[in-house]
């Protein structure tokens, strides 16, 4: 009897453990904001907060603007400057949002899922909807999600002459990936 008790607690507490949030610091966002005229504009960020709810199919991130790296110095102080992103007045970037189709996504089965997800995204301390399909893997308890999607710069009040000359896209892509525990 106490061996069933056990066992039952156990299934019951695993669960529970399983329906929790799963978060990680160093999911990854990259930008890419090439163009025939520059190469260049291209960074990545490895310390990106991610958080995905399972049980309620929220997701959510967070990205440190100055932990963007450039091949480029330069780019890189341009990106953070005041005529562009402006990263000492708007520090980070944030995602808030849903899985839309959360019933086509099984996180107790292991198993690749498109997962199509809707919410807001702030930059620039602008906010404005976004839309995009990605995919998550659930492997045991561990998740892994990643999404590709593209903004308009001037959605979000970023411009300079660099964009007016050509040489950063004006929709670049961004992509964010994550493994989740």
């Amino acid at each position: 009897m106490k061996k069933s008790i056990l066992v039952i607690a156990l299934v019951a507490a695993t669960g529970a453990m399983f329906a929790q949030k799963k978060t990680t610091t160093s999911g990854t966002v990259n930008f890419d904001a090439t163009t025939s005229l520059d190469q260049l504009p291209k960074a990545e960020n490895k310390t990106v907060i991610v958080a995905i709810d399972p049980k309620k199919g929220s997701v959510a991130f967070e990205v440190v603007m100055k932990n963007f790296t450039f091949g480029n110095p330069r780019i890189q102080e341009h990106f953070n400057g005041p005529r562009w992103l402006d990263s000492e007045k708007f520090p980070t970037a944030t995602f808030k949002g849903n899985i839309t189709n959360l019933a086509a996504i099984d996180f107790k089965k292991d198993g690749t899922y498109d997962a199509d997800v809707a919410g807001d995204l702030t930059i620039h301390g602008v906010t404005k909807p976004v839309k995009t399909t990605g995919k998550i893997v659930v492997a045991g308890k561990a998740l892994s999600a990643n999404a590709d999607f593209s903004i308009k710069l001037e959605d979000y009040g970023v411009d300079g002459p660099q964009i007016a000359a050509g040489k950063i896209s004006k929709e670049p892509k961004i992509t964010v990936a994550a493994d989740l525990q």
